[in-house]
Parts: C-alpha cells; sequence; structure tokens
C-alpha cells in the first residue's frame, strides 16, 4: 500500500455510503494523529486501537444526523507522488469555514484553525466537509 492515510479515507468513505456504523483500518501513528483531529472537530463519534490480531487496527465509529453522514466530502489534498506544503497565511479555507482542513505541522497533526492560531504552516493533508 502506497497511501495509508488515503486508504483510511476511502475506507471512511465507503462505509458512509453503506450506511456502517463503524470501519476497521490497519493502525498507525498518522492515521490516530488524523483521527484524533477528525474526533475533536465533530466529524466521528471516535476510534478505538484493536489488538486481537496479529497487527493492531483502528475501529473507527461513524457519525450520522438523521440518517445522513456528518462527514460529507473528504478530499485527500498531499499525495505521495505531489506533496503539498503551505505556509500559515496559504492554508486554505474550505467552504468558507464550514469544513476543516488537517494540516501536519512541526507542533503535530492539527485542524486548520489550530494552524492558524499558532502560527505554523505544514503538508495539507485532507480537507472534510
Amino acid at each position: 500500500m502506497n497511501d495509508p492515510l488515503g486508504d483510511m479515507l476511502t475506507r471512511i468513505r465507503n462505509a458512509q455510503m453503506r450506511g456502517k456504523s463503524t470501519v476497521r483500518t490497519p493502525a498507525s501513528k498518522v492515521r490516530a494523529w488524523v483521527l484524533d483531529v477528525l474526533a475533536s472537530e465533530g466529524y466521528i463519534r471516535g476510534y478505538e486501537r484493536i489488538e486481537d490480531g496479529a497487527f493492531p487496527e483502528l475501529e473507527i465509529s461513524l457519525k450520522y444526523f438523521e440518517g445522513q453522514p456528518v462527514i460529507r466530502e473528504l478530499q485527500r489534498v498531499s499525495k505521495p507522488g505531489r506533496r503539498v506544503y503551505m505556509s500559515v497565511k496559504d492554508i486554505p479555507s474550505v467552504r468558507q469555514g464550514l469544513g476543516v482542513s488537517i494540516v501536519s505541522t512541526s507542533k503535530g497533526v492539527m485542524s486548520d484553525h489550530s494552524a492558524r492560531s499558532e502560527n505554523v504552516g505544514g503538508e495539507v493533508l485532507c480537507t472534510i466537509f
């Protein structure tokens, strides 16, 4: 697998299209950091690390509102073939501030408004609306 984060985002997208309540993905630190941001922003209920097999997994609890998924759009911005780095003043605002960009900075993985308040730029991993 070349893009583990892109794989996790696709699993979330596919599970929500099917109306699943949970989805599992292989565990990694970057995936957990992105899920921390998604949970703190209210896009998922939470996640749990499961160590029942040979490889640990993350079980993500998806969130719905009136039968519709809370996450309407989930896009990968920086890809393995084309990394996208931005300074703090160039970090995009998703849907006039209604969505969130997840940025990997020198101070950790955080949302776009947290990066602006910390005055740090970095790699824009994905956008959520």
